[in-house]
């Protein structure tokens, strides 16, 4: 699907980039996230698990409605080395892949 397909991509950005870290975070449980990675060969990219904290409502991408609810909405936040966003893409569908460029520009 377009999560697995957008975590894949940033592990590929990720190996070209120096002095970046990407960080993936989910609802899915940690045990997942991990059979996850080990068998796609993801290790360029940290995941986080976000199930059971405020991570979804203190970066506003919790979905409040729909058969969604509850779950995280697609979103790109690139953050530079002094705590100051660069960049933020609210992905208006969910299925759609991010702007992956645009995330680039801005860790560049």
């Amino acid at each position: 699907g377009v999560c697995a397909a957008s975590v894949r991509r940033f592990n590929e950005l990720a190996a070209q980039l120096d002095n970046t870290e990407v960080v993936c975070v989910s609802m899915d449980l940690p045990f997942a996230l991990a059979r996850f990675c080990g068998d796609t060969g993801i290790d360029n990219v940290t995941t986080a698990s976000a199930f059971r904290s405020t991570f979804g409502d203190d970066y506003g991408v919790r979905m409040l409605d729909g058969p969604l609810e509850g779950l995280l909405a697609r979103a790109i936040v690139v953050i530079d080395e002094h705590d100051i966003v660069r960049h933020t893409q609210l992905v208006p569908e969910i299925a759609t892949e991010p702007d992956y460029a645009a995330a680039l520009a801005a860790m560049s």
